[in-house]
């Protein structure tokens, strides 16, 4: 989920000024769809997938008995997973459409959820606690929320004898909060890829913000993410005595190294995705900031603009690569010349630039072959981003329109990482579509005490469950 943080954040700077805030309404008694709805929800957050001690596999089989329940047969619910890793497998469930030739829609949602420990939480992280208008608990929002009205979509769908005319699929992954872990969805891709065949895919990703009295300030549609890669830079020489210190010094190197990268920029790109944000951004910023827009979308060169635009991080990382260090080990003794220096160094690319094309300017921009750059891991290679298709954007922004009329709806890029960069290069384009909204602090998803506003849930799931009636039956 720090990929939606990363988008919430930077619509959350575009467009705080301008919104056209629409109040919550009070949450009501709940309808018995939604009372059944919350025990799926409670059901899926409780069943702990962490890495280190969770089953993604238990809950799947959990969510694949819902399923079961509501009328699927065996034949349409595929398990999946390897020997390897028996508590990270997922579930593929198929509700066939009325037409064989209409390419399918798959929904998109993973099970695991990042790391919480007991002692550091208010609340226990795996028991769902709803409190003061809000939802706690591990996954709460990242990205057990969507997972569960995917399954509970499909079991309304079925259970109402909703026939779509294109087949409907929902794929629940594990793997995509550790990098280097089995990944559900990479594992489809490369060797499942008939069951997940689709036009397209919804995933999480998109979103909107609330200000602090809890009204919504925007609604997202992300449409392509950045690649992100860490690299590694180390620099090892012989060492020796501190008491004789000599010029070549590995940390001396090393700091070199990551101050020459601090300073470097890399050039501002704009894609399609990023070029629509910016646009529609300029008709609402302050007059300054919009000017600037204007510039650089003229000229992505200038420099005075790029300058002013950069000033706001949010911007920054999206207008181009960023490398930024974030981790540091070197030497083996206080009395020592250290023997070994090395850094991390994560960077967020922009689509069309390959990893390798970003080692050589980190090399280029280092200059000194002391300094060995290597990649310690490779989540996933570039991916294109997605069409900014109207058949597809048109009837989520269509649909949002009706349910928050006036709300800003504007489309943008991830600085961030979600599974949706495993499906887009198999011909599978991903979209982020949520119909959701995160406080100003980012719920604490990824930290502590993760939360979801209650209604927002509720709004979610019904935002949902109409766009797929949508999609479902948008013609082949």
């Amino acid at each position: 989920m720090k990929k939606t943080l990363a988008f919430a954040a930077t619509l959350l700077a575009a467009v705080a000024g301008s919104a056209l805030a629409q109040p919550q309404a009070q949450t009501s008694a709940l309808r018995p769809d939604q009372v059944e709805f919350r025990a799926l929800y409670k059901e899926l957050v409780e069943t702990n997938t962490t890495l280190s001690s969770g089953s993604c596999t238990l809950a799947a089989e959990r969510m694949a008995a819902h399923l079961k329940a509501a009328g699927f047969p065996d034949a349409d619910l595929h398990f999946f997973g390897v020997p390897e890793h028996p508590k990270e497998g997922g579930l593929v469930a198929v509700l066939p459409g009325r037409d064989a030739k209409a390419k399918a829609v798959l929904m998109l949602a993973h099970l695991d959820v990042v790391e919480a420990k007991r002692e550091d939480w208010t609340r226990d992280p795996f028991t769902l606690v709803e409190e003061n208008g809000n939802f706690y608990a591990r996954g709460a929002v990242d990205d057990k929320a969507m997972a569960s009205i995917w399954v509970d979509t499909l079991v309304r769908f079925k259970r109402e004898g909703f026939r779509p005319r294109r087949t409907l699929k929902l794929a629940l992954t594990c793997g995509e909060e550790t990098n280097g872990s089995f990944n559900g969805a990479a594992y489809l891709a490369a060797n499942k890829r008939d069951l997940i065949d689709a036009a397209f895919a919804v995933n999480e990703g998109g979103g909107g913000m609330l200000d602090p009295s809890g009204k919504p300030m925007f609604l997202g549609i992300q449409v392509g993410e950045k690649l992100t890669q860490n690299f590694t830079l180390e620099v090892t020489n012989p060492g020796g005595h501190s008491s004789r210190p000599l010029p070549d010094n590995a940390i001396y190197h090393l700091a070199n190294a990551l101050v020459r990268i601090q300073g470097y920029r890399f050039p501002v790109m704009f894609s399609d995705t990023t070029r629509d944000f910016f646009s529609r951004m300029a008709k609402a910023a302050p007059p300054e900031q919009a000017a600037a827009i204007e510039a650089l979308l003229k000229n992505p060169q200038d420099e005075a603009a790029r300058s002013l635009l950069e000033a706001n991080p949010d911007y920054n990382s999206i207008l181009h690569t960023n490398c930024v260090a974030t981790m540091l080990d070197a030497g083996h003794a206080t009395n020592a010349l250290p023997q070994r220096a090395r850094a991390n160094v994560n960077c967020r690319i922009f689509p069309g630039t390959s990893t390798e094309e970003v080692r050589q300017t980190l090399a280029s921009v280092i200059a000194d072959p002391k300094v060995v750059i290597s990649l310690p891991e490779v989540r996933n290679a570039a991916a294109p981003p997605p069409p900014l298709d109207p058949k597809i954007l048109g009837p989520a922004e269509k649909l949002a329109s009706e349910m928050w009329p006036g709300l800003p709806l504007v489309r943008a890029m991830s600085a961030g990482a979600t599974d949706g960069a495993f499906l887009t290069p198999v011909g599978i384009p991903t979209y982020g579509i949520a119909g959701s909204f995160i406080d100003g602090d980012g719920g604490g998803v990824h930290g502590l005490n993760e939360r979801m506003r209650v209604k927002v849930l509720y709004d979610s799931r019904d935002y949902l469950f109409r766009l797929m009636k949508i999609y479902g039956n948008l013609p082949g």
